[in-house]
């Protein structure tokens, strides 16, 4: 298993990640979200209503991946997972935490939004850009 210090720099580049769930039929299904760290563990969100939050209830085995914006060819992947759903002000915290890392400000929607925290089980990192 590669060092998870290959795998955490990631996170700070205001890299997308792409996350993978898995949908009733088992199939997996990938959409782009933003993410952060805490500690060793990985931050995300999603409509409350959305697929991804369904998905994550009903299976909570995620799986990560994301290139550094500035070279594609540098990329890391996670799996793991979703160990805790937040809910409420304590959604909303991290969901303008992310938002700022992205944006530079808060998020603009302030309801109906759930966060999500991440327990990573294995991961690799490689940069094939030589």
């Amino acid at each position: 298993m590669d060092d998870w210090a290959d795998v955490a720099r990631h996170f700070s580049g205001g890299a997308v990640a792409h996350l993978a769930t898995l949908q009733q039929d088992g199939s997996p299904r990938v959409t782009p979200v933003w993410v952060d760290l805490e500690g060793r563990d990985v931050v995300f969100f999603a409509e409350e209503a959305s697929l991804n939050a369904r998905n994550v209830a009903r299976d909570p085995r995620v799986a990560l991946s994301m290139t550094a914006p500035a070279q594609p060819l540098d990329m890391a992947s996670v799996r793991g997972k979703v160990i805790e759903r937040i809910d409420g002000d304590r959604a909303m915290e991290v969901v303008d935490r992310l938002s700022r890392k992205y944006t530079g400000g808060g998020f603009s929607q302030r309801s109906g939004l759930v966060a999500f925290v991440m327990r990573p089980s294995a991961w690799s990192a490689r940069d094939y850009s030589g």
